[in-house]
């Protein structure tokens, strides 16, 4: 038997669970359905599409992207089951970046039968998720004196109650901006920071629900209700590209990790303060984030896949060159889901006393930055060519 066989004799269902936007329902990185092992997988659809690095978003059986086509970027919904194009929502608006690579790059966001998107050039849509009609829209950017980061914004819009929270890099404590989720009115504003790359959270921590996120030089925390800060901590990297989500490490400690020489660190909250449990450059996420399970962190050490124990910092294993890819978690199963930068999805056990690649499976070509998905059976993965649905059940 190849790899690619075992690999797919390993791949898991899901259950009817959807991944309503960036990394999954939790933004952890980590499917949390039902599953089995699968003998076999079948591709069922494959389409070309737009330039950028934004992710998919996967609900009510649609798969929600951002795409640059020509000088527009556009908003699609393409139907899970056949990849067919159900609508398009496109506007003016052309992000180059020379060593970043051109288009958007935030995933869309689904919430009870809307979808919010968000382009690199600031335009923020709230659209109709059946038709693609827009319900409200603003320019993040133009309305909040905003900066973008020198890569574009690419903070994924983040649903928290009634509210939707989004990096604006404004002044005049405009940094993060929070709008009412149906009208789109502007709720309250927080901060000044200039803003980086990862996109924000809701977390619990101390048993305080919180959001939590990361701008170009520290970690804040924030009141959902009013944005007021609760607690920071220092986190400034070369060239601001703090890109990594933080990972929620049982009840009161986080992880945060950036590229470019800088490293991770184990944050611990009590009592509105932040302090470091540990700090190594053993683990540099630049643009990927890391997954925790059972105790041990994993994620791309830059391009190298590598195991960290969550309560010491010691590295327990390097190995599995991938490139600049992602890591998600399938959780019922401990396996570890690696979308390769060449395009080729590996199947990693997620055991802290060895490497071991289950298997391979070649499925885009070319470079893949983007975020994978795992819904309803089924994962979705895109680069700026191409994207494909492959089937997990039998």
């Amino acid at each position: 038997m190849n790899t690619t066989s075992i690999f797919l004799s390993l791949v898991l269902i899901a259950s009817a669970q959807d991944w309503p936007g960036h990394r999954g329902i939790d933004r952890d990185g980590i499917y949390k359905g039902q599953s089995k092992p699968s003998p076999s997988w079948r591709v069922l659809w494959k389409v070309p599409v737009g330039n950028g690095y934004a992710g998919v978003s996967i609900a009510a059986g649609k798969a929600f992207t951002i795409e640059q086509r020509n000088k527009q970027e556009v908003a699609a919904a393409y139907d899970l089951a056949t990849g067919k194009v159900l609508w398009v929502n496109s506007w003016d608006a052309d992000f180059n970046s020379f060593l970043g690579g051109d288009g958007p790059r935030s995933t869309p966001t689904f919430d009870a039968g809307v979808v919010y998107c968000q382009g690199a050039q600031g335009e923020l849509r709230a659209l109709d998720a059946n038709s693609g009609r827009v319900i409200w829209r603003h320019n993040i950017l133009q309305e909040n004196g905003g900066k973008a980061a020198p890569y574009g914004v690419s903070i994924s819009p983040l649903i928290a109650g009634n509210l939707l929270i989004t990096h604006a890099g404004g002044t005049a404590n405009k940094s993060i901006v929070a709008y009412d989720k149906t009208t789109g009115k502007l709720v309250w504003g927080a901060l000044n920071d200039d803003p980086a790359y990862a996109s924000p959270m809701i977390v619990t921590i101390g048993g305080a629900r919180q959001i939590l996120t990361v701008t170009a030089s520290r970690v804040v925390a924030l009141k959902p209700e009013n944005g007021a800060l609760l607690w920071d901590f220092p986190w400034a990297t070369s060239y601001d590209v703090n890109a990594a989500q933080p990972v929620l490490i049982g009840n009161d400690r986080l992880l945060i990790s950036s590229g470019y020489g800088h490293g991770a660190a184990l944050i611990e909250v009590r009592n509105g303060k932040a302090t470091a449990v540990w700090e190594n450059r053993l683990l540099k996420n630049k643009f990927s984030s890391s997954v925790f399970f059972n105790g041990f962190i994993y994620g791309l050490d830059e391009n190298i896949l590598s195991c960290i124990d969550a309560a010491t910092g010691q590295r327990k294993w390097k190995g599995g060159r991938y490139g600049y890819g992602q890591v998600a978690l399938i959780a019922s199963h401990g396996q570890l889901l690696v979308t390769e930068e060449s395009g080729e999805v590996a199947l990693v056990k997620a055991d802290p006393t060895q490497f071991q690649e289950l298997g391979k499976a070649a499925i885009l070509r070319d470079k893949t930055w983007n975020q994978p998905a795992l819904a309803e059976g089924r994962l979705v993965v895109r680069n700026q060519k191409e994207m494909a649905c492959v089937s997990l059940l039998d």
